[in-house]
């Protein structure tokens, strides 16, 4: 036989309860007759526990108490024949006439000791116990209601009473064998003591019923139905990826259920542990699903880890001092106070050292414990061996949990390499010799964070999450959407990444969602959802919104976002950029950005400053790290400039051509950004700067390609004019070269420490003349690429491959967050 369990969602509406009811059935027709335990329906415990502290304050409660009564009576109206009702409504009246008076007693005494609010709390169990089994009897079978605290005997503590095992084995088995013909229906959580007064079992109390009643019959399986598919990887309210876990061991959900987890409690488990009994987990709301099972013949887990539990608030106490150290009795003086005025120890870590122990309870207890400690400890805070006891708040634990954690190396590694990574700073760490735990307590504003994070790390068969906020939406931004949406699944099945475009600001409007903003429209949503751009509050909402594996992709070509790198890396988010002006400004700006990417330990990725989609940062970078040294390189690093004179031949005008070239969006928005060297002299000084160099701009020789009077052109528009003035200049150049059967190049030098720009004339032995349409090319000789230049070429200018390298970029920064292999 087996004893099913039902939470109170399970009996909380009329809906439900036919669920149950059909689970029933099929059950009974499977096997013999279940034993069913029932909790209070949904609510009714809380509506209780209200009554009761307004009565015990002289306040009004006949409001909860019609409340109490319409919803079990709501329920018999609709789940019962009508001549099954009136016996019903006469108990439940019963039941709510004894709860009425006792309500009174308590508003006219003023007082509510612990054993007057179990006697208070018991009819939540008794009213729906009773309701249920009368509905079963109409419906499955004939049906038994029996009140738990004629079966379950405890002392005296009430609140969370102790059971005497042996005694209540005797008469639960008495009682079914007695009744073993009948589906019996068992209130939850309530007991008696050996005066027969109500007493509870605590949190979780309806759990551990069924275990009690499970051990004593031996059942074949005790099944707990809630509303969740069992055990979950971690909290689904805050980390949506999480899933039901098929199966657990003892130790396994133990250590979960201890840590926070809310499906099923600790002592539940100790019967069933002690008889071998498996546990299941089911949802009443998806009864097909198998659910969890805890068992102590559990399989091995493909998962390097089983779960990931948290507690979502405590408080941590740190007591120190000299006088600690090699003290024997000191930490059971400390523990033994604890435990005897009722304080849970949530965890508990010293230092190797005996100078400090922190541990941590539930808020509600820090005030009382801290207190207690002074008292305890008045002789040796006078005489400043110890110092007084600090408290600190607004913290929460977390925990990974499974058995495959024994001795395997890199599980400790991965975590804090997770949390690292996402700037959650580790207040205190604890890890039991059995390695079935490692537990930390971070602060309460980063679980969130944390878990996704950590989650993220250890399930490495789910899609890792990049919660991308990205700058600008004009070309390179507006196609970096559509790339990313166009290889959103390719990029899911061969790198397991899900990039989410969170956010996303133009100087005009910005929006957010945490769920992700739709890229196929990603206009409409931005115009009609946006609110007024400003970027102080558009990285106050990022960094507000503390996501985990966050990216912030800079797509302009402003000043102005410069300014925030800082505060974005300080705030451990990462920084993607296609904006050349943070890297090329001051120097001391450049290794500021660098060091401060490194100290938070995020990527700092610009590979599009320097050749658009061409991997020339990552060439060198990789030079540079493999002891290889930069003897020089040579470079056109401008697609428009590349574009212009590769296309400034025969007839065509400089004027035609630079205009060409702006209007398929090579050029800067103002040209002259380009054809004065600015652009070029920005990428030529980055990349001095990755090979070693401590160069500022104005170290950097540039030859204009201009005369004065193009370059001092008022606006846009009167530089084209001055082109057309000045066009015999610019024919002179072409046909001297071509006199000469050479071709016009803008070419950077980067050689013993100085950087240095020119237009010059190559012929046909140079590598550079056969260069066409806007590539860029860069040649680096090196050491090892002595007699042979290391050569990289390609398309240097345009939306599509600029808006390519800064998804890779972005792709890059998902490799380097972890993953447990």
């Amino acid at each position: 036989m087996k004893v099913l369990k039902f939470g109170g969602t399970s009996v909380g509406s009329v809906d439900s309860i036919r669920t149950l009811i059909e689970i029933l059935k099929r059950e009974k027709s499977e096997r013999q007759n279940p034993v069913v335990v029932l909790s209070a329906m949904s609510g009714v415990t809380n509506l209780l526990i209200s009554m009761a502290d307004r009565a015990a304050n002289g306040e009004d409660f006949s409001a909860h108490l019609s409340e109490l009564e319409n919803r079990h009576f709501d329920v018999v109206k609709a789940l019962l024949e009508v001549p099954r009702q009136n016996p019903v409504f006469t108990k439940l009246k019963l039941f709510f006439n004894q709860l009425e008076d006792l309500l009174q007693g308590i508003s006219s005494l003023q007082e509510l000791t612990p054993k007057t609010r179990d006697l208070v709390l018991s009819y939540g169990e008794r009213c729906s116990t009773f309701m249920v089994s009368k509905i079963a009897d109409q419906n499955v079978g004939e049906a038994l209601y029996a009140d738990a605290s004629e079966l379950i005997k405890t002392d005296n503590t009430f609140g969370q009473a102790r059971v005497q095992t042996e005694l209540t084995e005797l008469l639960i088995k008495n009682f079914y064998e007695q009744n073993s013909d009948k589906l019996i229906f068992v209130t939850g959580f309530i007991a008696s003591n050996e005066a027969g007064k109500i007493t509870t079992l605590g949190r979780g109390g309806s759990d551990y019923t069924a275990a009690l009643i499970g051990s004593a019959l031996n059942a074949e399986e005790i099944e707990i139905w809630t509303d969740v598919n069992g055990m979950m990887t971690a909290d689904p309210r805050m980390v949506k990826k999480a899933f039901p876990l098929k199966e657990l061991s003892y130790t396994e959900a133990m250590e979960l259920s201890y840590f926070g987890a809310k499906v099923i409690y600790p002592p539940t488990m100790i019967p069933a542990f002690l008889k071998k009994i498996p546990i299941v987990i089911r949802n009443t709301f998806e009864p097909d699903f198998k659910g969890t099972v805890i068992r102590h013949d559990c399989r091995e887990s493909e998962h390097p880890i089983k779960g990931i539990s948290s507690i979502n608030e405590i408080s941590v106490l740190n007591l120190q001092g000299s006088g600690m150290v090699g003290k024997a009795g000191f930490s059971g003086r400390l523990f033994s106070l604890l435990s005897r005025e009722q304080i849970n120890v949530i965890l508990i870590t010293q230092s190797s050292s005996e100078h400090s122990i922190t541990f941590a309870v539930h808020p509600a207890d820090a005030v009382k414990a801290r207190l207690l400690i002074e008292q305890e400890f008045e002789l040796e805070l006078e005489a400043k061996k110890i110092d007084l006891p600090s408290v600190e708040e607004d913290l929460a634990a977390l925990a990974i949990v499974g058995e495959n954690m024994k001795q395997t190396p890199g599980i400790s590694g991965t975590l804090f390499h997770a949390l690292g990574r996402n700037g959650v700073n580790v207040r205190a760490i604890a890890q039991g010799s059995s390695e079935y735990n490692i537990s930390v307590i971070i602060s309460r504003h980063d679980l969130a964070k944390a878990l996704n994070a950590v989650h993220d790390a250890f399930y490495t068969e789910l899609k890792k999450n990049l919660n991308i906020f990205c700058l600008g939406t004009g070309n390179i931004g507006s196609t970096l959407f559509r790339q990313i949406e166009e290889h959103s699944e390719f990029l899911q099945l061969q790198n397991g990444v899900m990039i989410n475009v969170v956010g996303i600001s133009n100087s005009r409007q910005m929006v957010f969602n945490p769920g992700g903003i739709a890229l196929n429209n990603w206009k409409n949503i931005l115009e009609q959802e946006g609110e007024e751009a400003d970027l102080a509050s558009f990285v106050a909402r990022m960094q507000e919104m503390n996501l985990p594996n966050a990216v912030f992709v800079d797509n302009t070509a402003s000043l102005k976002p410069i300014a925030v790198y800082e505060d974005v890396f300080r705030s451990n988010i990462s920084v993607v950029t296609c904006n050349k002006i943070g890297n090329s400004s001051s120097y001391s700006q450049y290794k500021n950005f660098k060091d401060l990417a490194f100290l938070h330990g995020v990527d700092f990725y610009y590979e599009t400053n320097v050749g658009a989609g061409l991997p020339i940062v990552r060439t060198l970078k990789d030079l540079m790290i493999s002891g290889d040294r930069v003897i020089r390189i040579e470079a056109i690093l401008s697609g428009t400039i590349s574009f212009i004179f590769n296309n400034f031949k025969g007839d065509v005008t400089f004027h035609d051509i630079v205009k060409q070239a702006q209007e398929k969006g090579f050029t800067e928005p103002d040209p002259r950004d380009d054809l004065r060297g600015t652009d070029f002299m920005r990428k030529m000084l980055i990349l001095a700067r990755d090979a070693g160099y401590q160069l500022e701009p104005d170290e950097v020789e540039i030859e204009s390609m201009l005369p004065e009077a193009c370059i001092n052109a008022t606006s846009v528009e009167e530089f084209y004019q001055e082109l057309k003035n000045n066009n015999a200049f610019f024919e002179n150049l072409k046909n001297e070269a071509a006199k000469g059967g050479k071709v016009l190049r803008y070419i950077g030098m980067l050689e013993d420490g100085k950087v240095s720009i020119s237009l010059q004339m190559v012929d046909d032995s140079h590598p550079f003349y056969m260069l066409s349409g806007s590539d860029n090319i860069i040649s680096f000789t090196t050491d090892r690429y002595k007699e042979r230049p290391l050569v990289v070429k390609g398309p240097g200018a345009g939306a599509e491959v600029t808006a390519a390298g800064v998804f890779a970029d972005i792709v890059n920064v998902g490799a380097q967050y972890p993953n447990y292999f």
